[in-house]
């Protein structure tokens, strides 16, 4: 039997990666599977190479650009990458606010908008095309407050909350080069991010992103899920992971007047530290990204470009 390998690529992230290596190890060990799990071990890419892991777990590839391209031509040599690299590459939160509409999911009034400041080898003819923004409009469609965040991003980082114009415009102007979107904010009486494992398995976590970001989860731990909320949630989650074919993600949502509306859906590297989500949290995700993983090195699937969300869209 030939040794099936899964590796976890990752970054600076201490907890999440060792335990669900030790995990996987630990449950080949017992069955007598011939699976096991360590890091991606990367030198220099040559173009006739082969990759030697069967699976590869991706947590930080969208911070190191030589680490995406790695995992594109592991993924054309047969490996399982887990979140796919090259619709990853192409996904931003604006046009995935479109896929969840398509599939049903509510979300929050959104604009795109322009960058503040050119973006590097661009000047001002590089915008011939762009004309000035009706600003009342976008105003007058969204309404105060407005949440200012980028397409692409996460972590909360370059994230405003906007009262009025005057607060607006301070903030746009603090955000660089970036693409931003413009969002009502949801008056929420119940917020919630769930972890979505392998487009099967939600599992959902109360969440308080009024706090410090050491105490969301705390704050909110111990919240009951009314039984008709935890369906809706499970469903939407589903429905999102599915359109966009994302095999570890994490999905937020806001609630007002009964309807959770997805604010964040495109955390494919999610937070999954101990300190951060809290022990019960984190052994959930440890035992279902253990499944998926080593299901995925028993069961290989077929490659996809991207989820079902050109269907969803009446395109395919």
């Amino acid at each position: 039997m030939t040794l099936k390998r899964i590796g976890i690529l990752f970054g600076m992230e201490d907890t999440f990666p060792w335990a669900l290596m030790n995990e996987i190890n630990s449950r080949a060990a017992k069955s007598g599977e011939e699976i096991e799990a360590g890091p991606v071990k990367i030198g220099h890419i040559a173009q006739e190479q082969s990759y030697p892991e069967a699976v590869i777990l991706d947590r930080i590839s969208h911070e190191v650009l030589f680490y995406r391209t790695y995992l594109k031509c592991a993924a054309a040599r047969g490996t399982q990458v887990i979140n796919n690299p090259f619709w990853w590459s192409a996904d931003d939160k604006f046009f995935d606010n479109i896929v969840a509409q398509a599939a049903g999911v509510a979300v929050p009034k959104t604009v795109l908008l322009p960058h503040k400041q050119h973006p590097p080898n661009t000047k001002e003819t590089s915008f011939r095309n762009l004309q000035f923004v009706d600003w009342d409009g976008v105003f007058a469609y969204l309404g105060f407050p407005i949440f200012l965040k980028p397409a692409y991003g996460g972590g909360w980082k370059d994230v405003y909350k906007c009262d009025d114009r005057e607060g607006f415009f301070s903030a746009y102007d603090q955000t660089r080069d970036l693409a931003m979107m413009a969002q009502e904010a949801i008056d929420f009486t119940d917020y919630y991010r769930c972890y979505v494992v392998g487009r099967e398995k939600v599992h959902i976590m109360p969440y308080d992103p009024k706090q410090p970001h050491a105490l969301r989860y705390e704050a909110a731990a111990g919240t009951p899920v009314p039984e008709a909320m935890a369906a809706r949630l499970t469903r939407d989650s589903l429905a999102l992971c599915e359109a966009l074919g994302y095999d570890l993600n994490t999905c937020e949502f806001a609630v007002r007047d009964g309807v959770p509306y997805a604010i964040d859906f495109m955390n494919c590297a999610p937070d999954a530290d101990v300190h951060s989500v809290g022990a019960a949290n984190f052994d959930w995700i440890i035992g279902a990204m253990a499944d998926l993983l080593m299901e995925r090195a028993r069961h290989p699937r077929p490659f996809e470009a991207t989820g079902t969300w050109p269907r969803q869209l009446g395109l395919a």
